[in-house]
């Protein structure tokens, strides 16, 4: 197995933020706290205190999920812009449960469905983790090879193999604390589409009354675009992706084990968990509303409403806004599809390796996890063959994320029982704020799914 030290994890006695209440509220009900357990070392560099939150919040706004954002601001302007505010208290709730599954039993989500449920709903859920993923990968990689062709001219499909290759290398041979680190820095990224935003002109007052108050259109498009966009942001990928980090922390660092089994370790990790997930996901919906901003102030304003590719998105972005913010929005599509690609590729080898009881961890050497390795290559290359097919992949792409806000529902469901069960979290049971709040955003996601079929039936 190949380890390197594991960058410590600060403890914290009390937390000055006071917007992660639903975190840290649940802790004092959810363990029993051993007052005399020592603290780690309060030196470490702040940034080491974010990690599976802030990478996994990142990864969600991957070149498939701006042309999903950008084709949802093209279409309906500034009336979407709402989507942001309702979606982040939901997705910080959603992610911060998978990720204490994680933690508090030493296990990803589909080890513990495979340990608790029914082998049905298993390989359900991972099959369509599965068949999302690999669409997923097959967008990125076309969007990212596109938009390197737009930045520097040259054969797109030879930067598109390039990246995957690039992107595969880094996932098999570069050892899990060095990997993660790079994912971090590469959260920097996603800035760009912040500075696009300053680069063109924003009527703020409409922008601030269309997201507080929400200007609904009721049209089976509308209501498709809204589920796309829960689906983009709430996906199941990010379930299993942080759940199985929080996992691979764990192993990662010396005399940390699951909470469950070490009932002492709670506070510190439940508020470091708090902490990392409302900053990794107020990034992720931040960055999501100036993507939406950016399409709606240039695109849909200027009679741009059908856009189909996150780089012809950029294309379209420098007539109308000028060669500065072409640049930001192509240099973003290729950073945040490095970010992406080894979220999406190894949460899918992470469900695999749970259904199927495999070894699984990017800190084993290739030898040693030769199975989770080669789902995490097949899905690349799987993706990879899909992009080079008749099939258009942006289309697939957008009805993949209603497949996932679709595949979302149950499990949310599941997700929500294992939370509150004994038998899988021990005495961390969610409880309170988080339980309530982690079943509205199910029943949210139940909502947007069945008005989608009611309306496009009727209309």
């Amino acid at each position: 197995m190949r380890r390197e030290t594991a960058d410590a994890l600060p403890g914290m006695r009390v937390v000055p933020v006071s917007s992660i209440a639903f975190a840290t509220s649940e802790t004092a009900m959810t363990t029993n706290i051993d007052p005399t357990a020592a603290p780690q070392s309060q030196t470490d560099p702040w940034l080491g205190k974010l990690g599976p939150g802030l990478v996994t919040g990142a990864a969600d706004d991957d070149p498939s999920g701006i042309a999903t954002y950008s084709q949802a601001g093209a279409a309906f302007g500034y009336n979407i812009l709402w989507t942001v505010l309702l979606t982040y208290p939901l997705m910080v709730a959603i992610q911060m449960i998978s990720a204490r599954i994680g933690r508090a039993s030493g296990h990803g989500l589909a080890t513990n469905l495979r340990r608790h449920y029914p082998v049905s709903l298993l390989y359900g859920a991972v099959t369509l983790l599965l068949v999302a993923n690999t669409i997923n990968i097959a967008a990125d990689l076309s969007a990212m090879g596109a938009a390197v062709n737009l930045l520097v001219g040259g054969p797109t499909r030879v930067y598109t193999i390039a990246l995957a290759a690039l992107s595969l290398v880094l996932q098999v041979f570069v050892p899990y604390k060095r990997y993660v680190r790079v994912l971090k820095w590469l959260t920097l990224a996603l800035l760009a589409y912040v500075g696009v935003v300053f680069a063109v002109r924003i009527p703020w007052m409409t922008v601030a009354v269309r997201t507080v108050v929400p200007h609904i259109t009721w049209s089976g498009s509308y209501a498709t675009t809204i589920v796309a966009v829960l689906g983009t942001t709430i996906s199941p990928y990010l379930f299993f992706w942080q759940a199985s980090q929080e996992v691979e922390e764990l192993q990662a660092a010396d005399g940390e084990v699951a909470l469950k089994k070490a009932p002492s370790q709670g506070r510190r990790q439940l508020e470091r968990i708090g902490i990392d997930t409302w900053i990794g996901m107020g990034f992720s919906n931040l960055i999501a509303f100036f993507i939406l901003l950016t399409a709606a102030a240039t695109l849909h304003a200027h009679g741009v409403t059908d856009i189909q590719t996150s780089s012809q998105a950029a294309a379209a972005l420098e007539p109308i806004a000028g060669k500065f913010a072409f640049l930001l929005f192509s240099v973003g599509i290729v950073g945040t599809g490095l970010l992406a690609l080894p979220v999406l590729a190894g949460s899918a080898a992470y469900a695999m390796a749970g259904a199927f009881s495999w070894k699984s961890s990017l800190e084993h050497e290739p030898r040693l996890a030769k199975r989770f390795y080669a789902i995490i290559v097949l899905a690349t290359l799987a993706g990879l063959a899909l992009g080079f097919t008749s099939l258009d992949p942006i289309k697939a792409l957008y009805w993949s994320a209603v497949i996932n806000g679709v595949a979302s529902v149950p499990i949310m469901v599941l997700m929500m029982k294992m939370a509150s069960h004994p038998r899988v979290m021990g005495e961390f049971c969610i409880r309170g704020t988080l339980r309530i709040v982690g079943w509205m955003a199910t029943i949210v996601m139940g909502i947007a799914v069945a008005t989608m079929f009611v309306i496009s039936a009727v209309t």
